[in-house]
């Protein structure tokens, strides 16, 4: 049955409004509560029509506290707001002593923070879910520098990640008819290559060879969830300024596409940041495209290489770093010149940047033994395959910045999807094609040492392209590297 939206915001507004005139008559009119007395009444109260008006009033005060009296709220929730560990302790105990359904039922009520609770109440308000984003988006600002913080912001998101389930969300095409309003903010929240107004939107959205979709929330009518823009091509793209120069193709004499080309994959909401939609959004995307175009055959990406530039930074930087030799350091001098691209005649530069991005995504690890790059572990976690490393695929100032020009395609192979996630959800397993394990180097050794080659434990190991010819290839984990979390902007 379909819902209509609008009447119950309107139905909750009403109740909201009936709630605080009851609130305005047990005060006598008056209100003289601070927006703490406020947090525990809605805890401690069970009156539905007095607790969504206290959820309005707090979610409107908290809107207009400055920055150091939001803080002060979070800090609140953290200390007042969490399990009672004495009760914990006796449910535990109790289940210890007699096990069974009634114990446990008790300790799991027992460690349920009192904050999920609170934010529940609070998501009762017409129009409190996009303020509860807004509020974990100032709550994660504070995290970092505030690790007391970490526990409230690990209830939030555990709320925000059942109602912003799969089953929740729409997906919706975006096209030159969507509503402006749309229209504005996915230029503002195009996150991997800058929109220039509406003229160059309209390039990206109108053309018969070109697509956008998002996804959507019944709760946030308005407001895309995250964005994939799509190009329709007879051929797998290395550069991304061709890709988006290209002249458009009308709708008559064009030849049918065969490869469909994800250039761009952008997160809206920060407040959401770490709920993953992107590997949901690729998969029906492509089911909605094969529907569409039954001449398709070919899924790649055209991805940005967000850390590299970082990590060969400090590689270089490190005399003693075995990954780069002389002759490498002599070849990428080039690259201090910021008007390198249009000068550069010698083809070392191109080899060695390359055989160092072979490494950078077969070799390099995180702490956890995860790739380095994080659109890498995004794509490749979603069973897609690493097909090849493109040279002055982006020669922005952006893309010079990040990955001194180099772009990567990721293969989603259809057969080849649900292997490629396991491999690599199980055993670390990188799928690659021959072409990008051609570009990598015997693994350098420690320098002063001599060892023998004995796999380690934790081995990370490249899959072939082709599945008959599979052909292994050594990838112990380096150094570690905080990364931003997968679920971040990519394409």
């Amino acid at each position: 049955m379909p819902v209509n939206v609008s009447f119950l915001q309107e139905l909750l507004t009403t109740v909201a409004e009936r709630g605080r005139s009851l609130l305005d008559i047990s005060f006598g009119g008056e209100r003289k509560e601070s927006i703490t007395d406020q947090i525990e009444a809605l805890v401690a109260g069970a009156g539905e029509a007095s607790g969504v008006a206290r959820a309005r009033e707090i979610l409107d005060r908290y809107k207009r506290l400055p920055s150091k009296e939001r803080g002060e709220f979070f800090a609140f929730i953290a200390s007042r707001l969490r399990p009672d560990l004495s009760r914990v302790r006796a449910a535990a105990e109790a289940l210890v002593q007699e096990p069974g359904e009634g114990t446990l039922a008790e300790l799991v009520k027992a460690v349920e923070s009192p904050r999920q609770e609170f934010f529940r109440r609070l998501n009762l308000a017409p129009g409190a879910t996009a303020e509860l984003v807004a509020m974990r988006k100032d709550l994660l600002a504070r995290v970092n520098s505030e690790p007391s913080l970490a526990a409230v912001d690990a209830d939030l998101k555990h709320l925000l990640t059942s109602w912003f389930n799969r089953g929740f969300l729409v997906l919706r095409r975006i096209d030159w008819n969507t509503p402006a309003a749309i229209l504005e903010k996915i230029i503002r929240y195009e996150a991997v290559h800058e929109i220039h107004g509406f003229d160059d939107l309209r390039r990206r959205l109108d053309p018969v060879d070109r697509r956008c979709f998002a996804f959507f929330h019944p709760a946030l009518i308005d407001e895309p969830l995250i964005f994939v823009e799509v190009a329709l091509t007879s051929q797998v793209p290395g550069s991304i300024q061709l890709l988006l120069g290209e002249e458009s193709k009308a709708a008559d004499g064009a030849e049918p596409p065969t490869t469909a080309v994800f250039y761009s994959i952008s997160n809206c909401q920060e407040g959401l940041r770490g709920i993953s939609f992107g590997s949901f959004l690729i998969k029906q995307v492509v089911e909605e495209l094969v529907r569409e175009i039954d001449t398709l055959k070919t899924f790649v990406t055209l991805s940005p290489a967000p850390n590299f530039a970082r990590w060969l930074d400090r590689v270089l930087a490190n005399g003693s770093d075995p990954v780069a030799s002389e002759a490498d350091r002599v070849a990428l001098q080039v690259l201090k010149d910021p008007g390198w691209v249009d000068e550069i005649e010698d083809e070392s530069t191109k080899d060695t940047l390359l055989a160092l991005a072979a490494h950078y995504y077969l070799r390099a690890k995180t702490s956890d033994g995860r790739p380095i790059d994080p659109v890498a572990r995004f794509h490749l976690g979603n069973g897609a395959r690493l097909e090849r490393v493109n040279w002055l695929g982006d020669v922005s100032s952006k893309g010079l910045g990040e990955a001194h020009g180099l772009m990567v395609n990721y293969r989603y192979d259809l057969k080849e999807i649900e292997r490629n996630h396991e491999a690599y959800a199980n055993d670390g397993v990188i799928a690659a094609s021959r072409g990008v394990r051609a570009l990598l180097r015997p693994e350098p050794k420690p320098q002063g040492l001599t060892v023998s080659r004995v796999p380690a434990p934790g081995t990370v190991k490249a899959i072939a392209s082709d599945p008959e010819h599979r052909q292994d290839t050594a990838a112990p984990a380096a150094a570690s590297e905080r990364g931003r979390p997968d679920e971040g902007s990519a394409a």
